[in-house]
């Protein structure tokens, strides 16, 4: 459960395991089918784990991208991104050294030409 702070300041966050995640959304869903509503489901689920009620909402709806039951980036289609874009940086860093290394090594070159 995520605990606040005794000072009475902003209440900390916490991360929350994926098995919790899970548990969460399952929790939804079964509330869901059960009620035939997705009235407050969330909201009870959430108030009855001590979670964030945002925090299982953006759950909920995360799971149903990935499992096809709404239209979006899935979780697994967003950490190839992100894998991809690390590895753009990265080439492009190393682009970068080593057009300094062949400009360095080219004017070496034409100064040892010129003597």
């Amino acid at each position: 459960m995520a605990t606040g702070s005794p000072s009475g300041k902003k209440p900390t966050s916490r991360r929350y395991s994926s098995e919790e995640k899970a548990a969460a959304v399952r929790m939804v869903r079964s509330l869901r089918a059960e009620l035939g509503t997705e009235q407050g489901t969330v909201s009870r689920v959430a108030h009855q784990l001590g979670y964030g009620v945002e925090s299982v909402r953006s759950w909920v709806r995360q799971a149903d991208i990935d499992d096809g039951h709404t239209p979006g980036v899935t979780t697994t289609e967003a950490t190839r991104v992100k894998e991809l874009e690390q590895e753009v940086r990265e080439l492009k860093r190393a682009n970068e050294i080593l057009k300094r290394a062949a400009s360095f090594f080219g004017a070496e070159l034409d100064r040892q030409h010129k003597k």
